[in-house]
């Protein structure tokens, strides 16, 4: 098998590989990165019905080891296109990614809805498409609840440890961040705001526009600057 060959048959290996949870590692390139694409709902403790579509967060745990443990994998590339899911889930995976000591660049493309912005801001560098938007919102929950003090006071602490990751690991204050979790007029039958790339900026949230290119080159930076 000549060069050429080699080379094809290592990227179907390494593209079969990633095809069950939508992650590839590429290996013919400058730096060798993960890709990890996280879609749709977060499917955290409640199996969601098949014809949603989901990224399933004992996929994504593990992955994430991997890429850690993994000496060849110089930094990962997260591509976010979600409508929201499990929170704990969600956080659970931000957090992950925030402690992660290899380089990391997330893209937001498409939407990042709700549990969306903290896995957005729990890279080291986040990027945004221009045409995107990400939906902020209090938590909430689907179903019959017990309508006691203790399940508002659950609600509250669990909005507190959102509020606090998005705000360590972003540039947007506190109070701004609340201003547009709480904000009318803008979803219908609810509070929130929905803000498009550019916004997204200015607010802080995340850290600048871009496309794909921009997000290979910006973990490239990392790679080679060692940051």
């Amino acid at each position: 098998m000549d060069e050429l060959d080699s080379l094809i048959a290592d990227a179907a290996q390494n593209a079969m590989m990633g095809a069950d949870i939508g992650s590839v590692d590429l290996t013919n390139a400058k730096h060798c990165i993960h890709c990890l694409n996280i879609i749709g709902q977060i499917e955290g403790h409640y199996i969601l019905p098949a014809d949603n579509k989901t990224t399933k967060y004992e996929h994504i745990i593990p992955t994430l080891v991997s890429v850690e443990q993994d000496r060849s994998i110089e930094g990962l590339l997260m591509i976010l296109n979600t409508v929201g899911g499990d929170v704990e889930a969600g956080l659970a995976i931000a957090e992950l990614i925030a402690g992660m000591s290899k380089p990391t660049v997330s893209l937001v493309v498409g939407g990042g809805h709700s549990i969306g912005v903290p896995l957005a801001v729990s890279a080291k560098r986040s990027l945004i498409v221009r045409s995107a938007t990400m939906t902020i919102h209090p938590v909430r929950m689907s179903g019959l609840v017990p309508g006691i003090p203790q399940t508002l006071s659950y609600f509250e602490k669990m909005q507190d440890r959102i509020v606090r990751f998005v705000t360590d690991n972003s540039s947007i204050r506190e109070d701004r961040f609340r201003e547009l979790i709480m904000a009318t007029g803008q979803l219908v039958m609810d509070v929130g705001s929905v803000v498009d790339g550019e916004q997204a900026v200015n607010e802080g949230i995340v850290d600048r526009l871009g496309g794909l290119a921009d997000a290979v080159g910006e973990l490239y930076d990392m790679i080679e600057n060692k940051s």
